[in-house]
């Protein structure tokens, strides 16, 4: 079995320093997860992805079934719309384990494509200089 051409590779964030580094990124708020996002500024790499569910969301089976639905709509669904030289981190809410699958889909790949709220600038950062 071979992957199909036109599909974009997507890695995965492995290591908590690359987690850590990813939480001074975007933050987008949704109903079933938050997902961060950092611009690597390499943009010749792949994308990366990695998936966060912590303990307070039920026991190993739960989580993991969580984690598995979050990898899977992103393969289906949202790793088209990553962009080369970010990073995506997907922190899941409890809601993600009962959800319709395509409304989890739907989410994910609106949450990514999303742009970036105005940002404030550096000039505008302190008032006092």
């Amino acid at each position: 079995m071979t992957a199909p051409k036109d599909k974009k590779s997507v890695g995965r964030l492995k290591s908590r320093p690359q987690f850590l580094a990813v939480r001074a990124g975007e933050k987008r708020r949704g109903s079933l997860f938050l997902l961060e996002v950092l611009d690597r500024k390499a943009p010749d790499s792949e994308a990366r992805v990695g998936f966060t569910v912590t303990k307070k969301h039920g026991n190993a089976v739960e989580r993991n079934r969580m984690r598995r639905r979050l990898k899977e709509a992103v393969r289906l669904n949202a790793a088209f719309a990553m962009q080369p030289g970010h990073d995506y981190v997907v922190v899941a809410r409890r809601d993600v384990l009962n959800a319709p699958f395509q409304q989890l889909a739907a989410q994910l790949a609106d949450r990514i494509k999303a742009k970036p709220r105005n940002a404030r600038s550096s000039a505008t950062d302190s008032r006092k200089e």
